[in-house]
């Protein structure tokens, strides 16, 4: 008998992931069994600052504000009680000065998580991981996605460098194709990109690598891929990993 499918429920803060972020991650759905859809879409989170706040917290022996625990530790405790080979995926940007606090950025998503989850099963049924500096960098690794998509030869050969350090690429990219539209381009961008040729070189988008392993990890452990190719496919055996997401 065919195992249930394994699903991965994204919580998303952009509206372009929220209407098309599944479509990165194609090249596992068409080698698992698995399905990627969006859970929903929250405000982007930045760590704690205020001292005020921080004080109110501790106070009352939270660590967290209470709308962390609403809109992203409750819906996953929902959706992995539901789904017993399931799992939960925040994905945020790291774009501009955030690349700086990456650690207290993920801190306060996994704490949104790890209050709610309680017991460690649960909490490494879920994940933070980021699109750095945010998705429309990964266009530049597959030009080729993107010229069909437009209609013309916007990008002339894929970036020559690591994409992740690209400063703002919706930006770059509108430079290059003013008519760009991140919602409907984005979504047939997607539908092309693919994020195998993305990964080929190993020692660059490290941020989306440590992404996919921890999905493939995810994939062996429920038994929902027999393909070892997947390891070779997205250079995960030899290629670098953001160590901030890399420790779940």
């Amino acid at each position: 008998m065919t195992p249930e499918i394994c699903r991965f429920a994204l919580v998303v803060t952009g509206r372009g992931e929220e209407k098309f972020l599944p479509r990165l991650f194609r090249g596992l759905m068409a080698r698992a069994n698995c399905l990627f859809t969006v859970l929903r879409r929250i405000g982007q989170r930045s760590p704690i600052t205020s001292p005020t706040r921080l004080l109110r917290m501790v106070g009352s022996g939270r660590r967290l504000p209470t709308k962390d625990e609403e809109d992203i530790g409750l819906p996953a405790l929902r959706f992995l009680r539901k789904h017993p080979r399931g799992y939960v995926i925040v994905v945020d940007d790291l774009e501009g000065a955030r690349r700086a606090i990456a650690a207290e950025v993920f801190a306060r998503y996994r704490t949104a998580l790890d209050e709610v989850l309680g017991p460690p099963g649960l909490q490494a049924r879920a994940a933070v991981h980021f699109l750095v500096n945010m998705l429309e960098a990964y266009y530049f690794a597959d030009h080729g996605a993107v010229n069909v998509v437009a209609g013309r030869n916007v990008i002339a050969k894929d970036h020559p460098a690591d994409v992740e350090e690209i400063g703002h690429p919706k930006a770059a990219l509108k430079r290059l194709w003013p008519e760009f539209d991140e919602i409907a381009h984005g979504d047939a961008i997607l539908g092309r990109l693919c994020t195998a040729h993305v990964l080929s070189r190993p020692r660059e988008c490290c941020w989306l690598r440590a992404m996919f392993a921890w999905c493939v990890v995810k994939l062996v452990e429920s038994d929902a891929v027999h393909d070892p190719g997947l390891t070779a496919m997205f250079s995960l055996a030899d290629g670098d990993r953001a160590p901030v997401p890399s420790r779940q």
